[in-house]
């Protein structure tokens, strides 16, 4: 078997943990602002991140930063920035977003991988 990667391989990396928590710092009539924390929550450092979630109907991402934002509908997903990926075990990163369109902030949980 030499020269055969096989999956689960002692050699391989092993893969980083992390989570997303979003809070709205500020809210008015048609739009909101939020920021998300993204945490290495794993014993490893990590080299990048990913957070995606999805709009409710009718809303759009206005603006973003700390982060690269691609979009598809209403599903929203956020790459890193090049400055902010790289986290070691227990350091976060924030990103910000403001959001226009009608019924406030309805986003629950957000996914968080490492990537």
């Amino acid at each position: 078997m030499t020269g055969i990667h096989e999956p689960g391989d002692p050699t391989d990396p092993v893969p980083g943990t992390c989570s997303a928590t979003r809070r709205t710092t500020g809210s008015w009539s048609g739009g909101y602002q939020s920021e998300v924390t993204v945490t290495n929550t794993g014993d490893v450092p990590m080299l990048g991140w990913m957070v995606d979630w999805t709009l409710p109907a009718g809303q759009k991402v206005d603006s973003l930063w700390s982060g690269n934002a691609t979009y598809d509908g209403q599903d929203v997903m956020v790459h890193n920035a090049g400055w902010n990926g790289a986290l070691a075990p227990g350091q976060s990163a924030t990103f910000g977003y403001v959001v226009t369109g009608s019924g406030g902030d309805s986003t629950t949980g957000l996914p968080c991988r490492v990537g």
